[in-house]
């Protein structure tokens, strides 16, 4: 019995100082285990100064888009780092934004839909099945907005923390029947001159004959960028001195690890927003960036892992924001995919600390997902709509007549 008494003492003071980490209980309801560590620093995020919205900026063209896409980022996850990053009544730089609305997200042929199909909509305004890129159900494939974009000569990029080559990101720059297609992903992306690829997946752009390589084929796509007039750049010091119009960062052979010394997502997008304000001077950019690793920590069912990667994706937002402050010209538009995990919570207290965590699923889910909007015509993205109607509002805000378009039409 004695021994019985220390063990189950032993258990509880385990569970007293693991919630004492974090503030926050884990009650779980699918059959995931959860095996995170609920500790978390947030020392580095620095919040905004008033939770005041963003001044609504009118009587302006929209020239530039930046689209961020927070993968697997509904609003229970929006919440949770709002309160224990600035409290309850605090705001993340995403909400400042003067607009917001809902996203209904399912796919073509299910209701809960993957990052592939969530992205199709999202870039190409067109539903499409689970897993195919850029490509609808019977074969058709559809130009993005990004495509769209650039054929009208402006600058493009894509900035993420997954591999380059990830369903996401690949949505806005190829067209495959499948996402598990990456080295043909690869081979897209440069043959496509996206002004700006920075994120991981080097290993989908090595010849075979390196050990590290996941390709198939001898094919070095980093040689055939350079050919094509990229620099290629893997590690931030090499960032801080890339200047081209083209630059491929490949900064990890699989997803980013997003501690340092890798450059940050908000590095990442400072310096792909220097490159295209230049290189876009004359018509502009359309730059997508995705806090891919929020939805990693809510399959995990990881809170810890959702709050950091949700405010180093927040600091970004936070960079496109200033940008856009000082241009004028910048419409920016934060949203998810789809919301991962089925987070809600359930109880805490005002200082935002002993909540009560309750995940229904180590997977997606079929719920809405908010959207927010800043920059001119930002009121446009107001209200519930459909993921494909997203792109759908770019292509007019931008003049863009002929979208959705089929790549053959």
């Amino acid at each position: 019995m004695k021994k019985f008494t220390k063990t189950l003492t032993a258990i509880i003071v385990s569970l007293i100082i693991c919630a004492a980490l974090f503030g926050c209980t884990q009650t779980e309801t699918s059959k995931r285990s959860y095996t995170k560590s609920n500790a978390v620093d947030i020392s580095s995020y620095a919040p905004a100064p008033t939770a005041e919205s963003c001044p609504e900026i009118h009587d302006t063209r929209v020239k530039n888009i930046i689209f961020c896409i927070g993968d697997g980022m509904g609003l229970g996850q929006i919440s949770l780092v709002r309160m224990k990053a600035v409290g309850p009544d605090g705001t993340l730089y995403m909400e400042r934004m003067p607009v917001s609305g809902f996203v209904r997200t399912h796919s073509a042929d299910a209701l809960v839909t993957d990052s592939a199909a969530a992205g199709t909509a999202l870039a190409s305004g067109v539903k499409t099945n689970n897993g195919m890129i850029g490509i609808m159900p019977d074969g058709t494939r559809y130009q993005t907005i990004l495509e769209v974009a650039k054929a009208r000569g402006m600058a493009t990029g894509v900035v993420v923390t997954s591999r380059i080559t990830d369903a996401t990101p690949a949505a806005f720059a190829s067209h495959v029947t499948s996402r598990k297609m990456q080295d043909k992903i690869a081979e897209q992306l440069i043959a496509n001159k996206v002004n700006i690829l920075f994120g991981g997946g080097k290993e989908y752009f090595l010849p075979r004959s390196d050990g590290r390589s996941k390709r198939n084929d001898q094919k070095n796509l980093i040689e055939q960028a350079k050919e094509a007039g990229y620099i290629y750049v893997r590690n931030a010091e090499e960032l801080k001195t890339a200047n081209n119009p083209y630059i491929l960062g490949l900064f990890q052979l699989g997803a980013l690890t997003t501690v340092e010394p890798e450059p940050s997502l908000a590095e990442l997008t400072t310096k792909a927003v220097d490159i295209l304000d230049r290189a876009g001077k004359s018509y502009g950019f359309f730059l997508m960036i995705e806090g891919s690793q929020i939805d990693r920590a809510c399959h995990d069912n990881d809170a810890g892992g959702v709050i950091r990667q949700t405010l180093l994706f927040d600091q970004a937002v936070k960079t496109a924001i200033d940008f856009a402050q000082k241009d004028k010209q910048t419409l920016v538009v934060v949203t998810a995919d789809h919301e991962t995990g089925g987070l809600i919570i359930k109880g805490g207290n005002l200082k935002g600390n002993d909540l009560n965590l309750n995940w229904s699923t180590g997977g997606h889910v079929a719920m809405p997902v908010p959207i927010y909007a800043f920059g001119p015509k930002a009121e446009v993205f107001t209200g519930t709509y459909d993921n494909s109607e997203v792109p759908k509002k770019f292509a007019r805000l931008l003049g863009i007549k002929l979208f959705p378009k089929a790549v053959d039409e």
